[in-house]
């Protein structure tokens, strides 16, 4: 498929009205056409070619830290696939396949209180998440729905607000803060990492349980990506910074709603800073595409494998 320059311009249109929508919450882009040029439309193309190369529905993972920017480079991606290379895409968060609050309340009463908060594995229906990406996978493909998670009430949305497909998707773009995680060994799990870990999980049963989904479920899910990329972050005080961030920007458009304060989206971030730690060092599956953010949270290098 050959490109011309009108193609391109207006892929660059759409992208500029994206961001100026988000701008409205809060957020800021800085340099956006360079960004187009240097890092989302090379990316956009590399899915293609991949796409052209195996003619078939490309599942691209997505991972990195919360605040990260995940769910934004998703939307420009489905944007650019969409309309400068003509591929249908779906795009869905981790997130939105989180356990319902009475099934969290249930595993928190029979493995750890620690389970009553979403967020790290196991607290995923990852039942539904299997079965779904097998069924926009489908040569035969039929109507699939795909639930979403409503983060200000703690718990699913009701059927009627969950995202319909209805055409087949030519890509499925999946992220998720722990998309590509790796276990740890068990002796790495008995010094605890934070106050949340050596007060509230003495008996590492929070953690135990955690590393075995995935080592076991997760692992099989990941396996289902076709391109992975990462988002790496300078360290992880940035993860605690930008997810701040992410939570004032909630607070915005989801007023009435219950949102974090600083001190609760602090002691939130606990819970995710293990797994986090280590992606930095360790994923379970390796990045086709390693992209790297600098301490201003902008693109400072992609690394294509």
């Amino acid at each position: 498929m050959i490109f011309n320059n009108f193609d391109i311009l207006n892929g660059q249109k759409q992208y500029f009205k994206l961001l100026e929508k988000q701008e409205t919450t809060g957020t800021k882009f800085k340099n956006k056409e360079e960004q187009f040029k240097k890092f989302y439309f090379p990316l956009a193309k590399l899915i293609y070619k991949r796409f052209k190369k195996k003619k078939r529905t490309i599942l691209v993972g997505l991972g990195g830290g919360q605040g990260v920017g995940k769910t934004t480079m998703s939307e420009i991606l489905k944007l650019i696939l969409n309309k400068v290379f003509l591929l249908e895409t779906v795009t869905f968060s981790i997130d939105d396949f989180y356990k319902t609050f009475s099934e969290r309340k249930k595993m928190s009463k029979n493995i750890s209180k620690l389970f009553l908060t979403r967020g790290v594995p196991g607290t995923h229906d990852i039942i539904m998440l299997r079965k779904i990406i097998k069924s926009l996978k489908k040569k035969k493909f039929e109507r699939v729905e795909v639930p979403k998670f409503d983060k200000s009430s703690d718990d699913r949305f009701p059927k009627n607000k969950w995202t319909k497909v209805i055409k087949k998707p030519n890509i499925i773009i999946f992220e998720g803060w722990c998309v590509g995680a790796k276990n740890q060994k068990l002796n790495s799990l008995k010094k605890p990492i934070n106050e949340l870990e050596r007060k509230e999980d003495k008996d590492l049963s929070w953690r135990k349980k955690v590393n075995y989904e995935l080592y076991t479920n997760y692992k099989r899910i990941f396996k289902l990506i076709d391109i992975f990329i990462f988002l790496k972050v300078p360290s992880f005080k940035f993860v605690y910074k930008w997810r701040l961030l992410q939570e004032k920007k909630l607070r915005k458009i989801s007023k009435g709603k219950k949102i974090m304060n600083n001190l609760q989206v602090k002691r939130f971030i606990m819970f995710y800073e293990r797994i986090t730690r280590n992606m930095f060092k360790s994923l379970s599956i390796k990045p086709k595409i390693l992209v790297k953010i600098d301490v201003r949270h902008r693109f400072k290098a992609v690394k294509s494998t």
